[in-house]
């Protein structure tokens, strides 16, 4: 198992001898609209040409369809004929956008000896929560490899520790960046949060991404390891990749 950070949530997966594609957000720096009223979005360039991203993906798996997880560069790079996959809800909008194999996942399928299944999230609390509306984590099983969980745009809530007991994951990809809308609730994993999933499952490497990348994050990495330090939890296990960066586990 290889990954790559690329920007935020978008990462590079070879997983089973196939390669899959998550979440991508291929916007050059500056072309989005701010979300905080800080900066336009995203804050940071690509680490790497959009070919290099894209080349030889044979899967996408799309969390959910905000445009910082699924943006137009995106949606016009992408092959309309590469299978994908989604949570039950998106089908339609994506299909609209002339992609040709849009399936979604109610509970699990199994792909090329991979065993995807769907796990919920919770994209914040309260009014903003149901504002940012349903998004899906995923599990992969495969024979000889790490089972990995990729949370998604959630916070740390009963969901998320039940589907840790339940699969022991290897693996647990967290988005991290504390992201909010003023003073409100994050509406992802914040610091804290994620010490918690690291507590939660120390049999497990946390890799933690969507960092530095949007104007309403509010968690640095730098952040992020000086509170693991600060909670005896050993950087070997929080894995804090910068952009471009690829983990062999």
């Amino acid at each position: 198992m290889v990954i790559r950070l690329i920007r935020n949530a978008t990462l590079r997966l070879r997983y089973n001898s196939q390669v899959l594609l998550f979440d991508p957000c291929l916007a050059p720096k500056h072309s989005i609209g701010s979300f905080a009223g800080i900066s336009p979005n995203p804050i940071v360039d690509l680490p790497c040409p959009i070919p290099e991203i894209v080349e030889g993906v044979e899967l996408l798996i799309l969390s959910h369809l905000h445009v910082d997880h699924f943006d137009p560069v995106a949606q016009e790079w992408l092959s309309k004929d590469l299978k994908i996959f989604c949570q039950p809800g998106d089908e339609s909008a994506i299909s609209d956008l002339d992609f040709l194999d849009v399936n979604p996942i109610e509970t699990s399928l199994t792909w090329q000896g991979i065993t995807i299944t769907r796990t919920s999230g919770k994209h914040g609390t309260g009014a903003v929560g149901e504002r940012m509306g349903s998004v899906s984590g995923f599990i992969f099983q495969a024979e000889g490899e790490p089972t990995i969980y990729w949370a998604g745009d959630t916070i740390w809530y009963d969901d998320v520790q039940k589907t840790i007991v339940r699969y022991q994951p290897d693996v647990i990809i967290t988005h991290s960046s504390g992201a909010r809308f003023g003073d409100s609730d994050p509406i992802v994993m914040d610091a804290e949060q994620t010490i918690a999933v690291c507590k939660s499952a120390p049999q497990a490497n946390v890799i933690a991404v969507h960092l530095e990348s949007l104007d309403h994050g509010t968690v640095s990495r730098s952040d992020l390891r000086s509170l693991a330090e600060k909670n005896g939890i050993r950087l070997a296990r929080l894995l804090i990749p910068d952009d471009g960066e690829s983990i062999d586990l």
